[in-house]
């Protein structure tokens, strides 16, 4: 007969083993199939309830990549990871950047994540700061770098990355403060939703503040100096998924 501990042992062993299969099938899985829902969403969700806040719906709406406008795909690697297309998942140069800023710093902070990192923490992982996430980011951005494409993991961001309180997906955002479908979206508007991203909690896009507002145009810039379209068609991120 096992001890307490060894039978603690055992299923701590399966239930890992369990954990780390289910992520290799929805790493595969996903590679071609719509993601229902991301561990965000989730989160969000089950927070809501436990603040008795019943009105808070999780709310999003999957679309392929070809229903997708090229201005909000290139609105949010010009806002968020403009190396996108060349690295492997992380941006060593951005890493060691925010690093020295924050500690010469005592406002802001600033982040590092790539759009790969993002995508891995906000459907399959928790929100936070810990080492822990940290670590298991790292291996599961690691692991869709290599299984999906550079348009895939970017159709699948886009469709999951939060823009306000309970609508994810740019599909969802584009109805919901545009009222037009996300294949619809002008260069301005897509600057906009990619000008709350940092912070979609504090920054409204139905609201924008002066700084969104000063984000959206120097997004807007930086779209013009990557080459527009062009810059997407040459990093092969406009092909179908």
């Amino acid at each position: 007969m096992r001890n307490p501990l060894q039978f603690l042992w055992y299923w701590l062993k399966k239930i890992v083993i369990s954990v780390i299969i289910l992520w290799i099938v929805s790493v595969v899985a996903f590679s071609f199939l719509p993601v229902p829902f991301s561990m965000i969403m989730v989160e969000r969700q089950i927070n809501a309830w436990l603040s008795v806040n019943f009105s808070y719906v999780s709310r999003s709406d999957w679309v392929g990549h070809e229903q997708i406008s090229p201005n909000i795909a290139l609105a949010v690697i010009a806002a968020e990871d403009q190396k996108f297309p060349q690295h492997w998942g992380f941006d060593f140069d951005a890493i060691e950047n925010a690093l020295e800023h924050n500690q010469n710093n005592s406002g802001r902070l600033r982040g590092a994540s790539t759009i790969s990192q993002q995508t891995a923490k906000n459907l399959f992982l928790w929100d936070g700061r810990s080492w822990l996430r940290k670590g298991l980011e790292a291996g599961m951005t690691f692991a869709i770098e290599l299984a999906w494409s550079k348009s895939r993991i970017l159709t699948v961001y886009l469709n999951i990355v939060e823009f306000g309180d309970g609508i994810f997906g740019v599909e969802e955002a584009s109805r919901h403060y545009f009222h037009k479908s996300a294949s619809q979206l002008t260069a301005s508007e897509a600057a906009l939703l990619a000008a709350v991203l940092p912070n979609p909690h504090r920054y409204k896009v139905n609201a924008p503040s002066a700084y969104v507002l000063q984000r959206q145009q120097w997004i807007l810039r930086q779209m013009r100096l990557l080459g527009g379209v062009n810059y997407l068609k040459k990093n092969e991120l406009l092909k179908n998924n």
